[in-house]
């Protein structure tokens, strides 16, 4: 099946109608969810900790889940975490919480409140696609994610945060529709635990600011957000496999709204920070490589929180370093560095 050609303001435009709503069972009203909030007599923005920036460490064995509060707070003087759920999915007896995986998580909530720290959310991968065309695989995507909304609530979490993905051949209104289905359900049994469900930029439309944001306003859940990541607008990344990389890609080439460089096709990402700010529950700083000046130099942090800070935003603003150049402790400082002086330049 071909894709239609589409562009921003196409979606924009459908972000308004209730395609597809009758078919798949949600509401269309816009509800645009309340930014996510620290201390409102404290500062705008307070930094949180991505665990990714540590995944490398992890992976090797050099450092423990449970012992990433401690390390948090010990290296870097952060207070606010961000986990990932591949890091201790086995030790929550495979995604339930079964006494086992209860007692590991009960140990983890008890580290981060001793060292008077918070657990801010959970970034969820590998559960499934929220938005498959196939109704049975769709249900089982949402119910996959119920039992890590049940642990963001136990270890205090705001959040979980979800992948909206379908099927590539779906044209981009059905596959809104289809991930914006799976959303509200998710959300539905979400708000029974008074947890939110934000949803990040992360590839294929997803990385479409204007795409991300109609589903937003086609999902109609006050506990349903966004989680704008600054380097995350590719829809295509190249991976230096130029064949895969050129069939990937052809899809998305019709009407030129995103733009082709080095690392792939991607949409704009200070546009794509803009769509997504009036949904957004957490803000994810993501950093690559830095100059001598100590400024990321694949995007403008002033420009990039400026558009945070004029969208009214209050909140987490989360460090998540993927850079090579740098060890992940040396990257993670760098970007904590350049977030304070950029908070400093905006207050």
């Amino acid at each position: 099946m071909k894709q239609k050609p589409f562009s921003r303001r196409h979606f924009l435009k459908a972000g308004t109608q209730s395609l597809g709503a009758a078919a798949f069972g949600f509401s269309t009203a816009c509800k645009p969810s309340a930014p996510g909030k620290t201390d409102a007599k404290g500062p705008q923005f307070q930094i949180s900790l991505a665990e990714w920036s540590l995944h490398k460490a992890l992976k090797a064995g050099e450092l423990d889940h449970l012992d990433f509060p401690q390390f948090t707070k010990d290296n870097f003087g952060i207070t606010a975490l961000e986990h990932v759920n591949q890091f201790f999915a086995e030790k929550t007896d495979k995604f339930g919480l079964q006494p086992k995986g209860r007692r590991y998580l009960l140990e983890l909530k008890k580290r981060t409140d001793d060292l008077g720290m918070d657990n801010v959310l959970i970034m969820c991968d590998g559960v499934g696609k929220l938005g498959d065309s196939h109704y049975e695989r769709r249900k089982n995507a949402v119910e996959g994610h119920y039992a890590w909304v049940e642990v963001a609530k136990l270890i205090g979490c705001h959040s979980i945060r979800v992948n909206a993905s379908s099927d590539v051949k779906r044209s981009p209104e059905e596959q809104a529709a289809l991930c914006a289905d799976g959303l509200a359900s998710l959300c539905d049994f979400a708000k029974q635990h008074e947890i939110g469900v934000i949803v990040e930029n992360h590839g294929g439309l997803s990385s479409d600011g204007a795409w991300l944001a109609s589903v937003m306003e086609k999902t109609g859940r006050n506990n349903c957000g966004t989680l704008p990541d600054f380097g995350n607008f590719y829809i295509v990344k190249n991976r230096g496999n130029s064949q895969k990389y050129e069939k990937a890609k052809e899809p998305f080439m019709r009407d030129g709204t995103y733009q082709e460089n080095e690392g792939g096709l991607e949409y704009n990402r200070y546009q794509g920070i803009r769509d997504l700010m009036p949904f957004a529950k957490g803000v994810s700083a993501k950093s690559h490589d830095f100059d001598e000046n100590g400024e990321e130099i694949h995007t403008d942090f002033h420009k990039a929180m400026k558009i945070v800070k004029d969208s009214g935003y209050r909140g987490y603003v989360g460090i998540e370093y993927e850079g090579k150049e740098l060890s992940e402790v040396d990257g993670i400082k760098a970007t904590q560095a350049l977030l304070k002086k950029v908070f400093a330049e905006l207050a």
